[in-house]
């Protein structure tokens, strides 16, 4: 099945649908990778399409040891480079903003640790991939397989939009998929260690604000 680019896209399967980006955006599409279920999922099935796929990730500079664990394990196993993005150094933001921002602006940490430098990734870019799932939260939950993103200004693929968690565990162990270890620790989503904290689904991100979104997807 050929996926076109519309409403036919949401009938089609999350291979398909990277099949169908990567025939239309290559070599200027950019997966996005979280070292989180979802983007082993992606990069495994996308990598088996098109070796030569461009990965990208955001190092926000307190990722969990875990997190950097499983980013060198998906580097072996895949013989690839992931290239990387950071927003403003450690030492210069603690000078700047001091070394409490997360607790004091979340929002402004965010900005500088991962939505600019993912800002700066997709500038030179036709469409990028992410592991965002319908039932993740309700800020997702019309999440399509493929829209515009305007914040960016490119085509976005959501290729598990419509996984459940239960299709991404099956499909990590049918194909022995690195995933993050802090999954088998109650940790549904893994971001920042100074704010997330165990829990299911989302709730365990940013748990004492009112804040469920880091600005990257909305």
């Amino acid at each position: 099945m050929t996926v076109a680019f519309g409403s036919e896209v949401e009938e089609g399967s999350a291979e398909e649908v990277l099949a169908e980006a990567v025939e239309r955006f290559h070599p200027r599409l950019y997966v996005a990778c979280s070292f989180q279920k979802e983007a082993s999922v992606i990069l495994d099935m996308i990598l088996r399409i098109e070796p030569e796929v461009r990965v990208f990730t955001v190092d926000t500079g307190v990722l969990f040891p875990e997190t950097y664990e499983t980013w060198q394990e998906v580097e072996r196993r895949y013989g690839i480079e992931i290239d990387v993005y950071q927003g403003m150094t450690l030492a210069r933001q603690a000078t700047v903003h001091g070394d409490e921002l997360w607790r004091r602006d979340p929002d402004a940490c965010c900005a500088i640790r991962k939505v600019d430098p993912l800002r700066e990734a997709l500038t030179h870019v036709d469409a990028w991939v992410a592991g965002v799932r319908r039932d993740q939260s309700s800020e997702r939950a019309d999440s399509p397989k493929l829209g515009w993103d305007e914040r960016h200004g490119l085509w976005k693929v959501n290729p598990l939009a419509d996984w459940s968690e239960e299709q991404v565990w099956d499909y990590i162990e049918r194909y022995d998929v690195p995933f993050n270890a802090l999954h088998q620790r109650g940790y549904g989503s893994i971001g920042c260690t100074h704010c997330t904290t165990p829990g299911s689904g989302r709730e365990g991100r940013w748990a004492a604000f009112d804040k469920t979104e880091c600005g990257l997807h909305g």
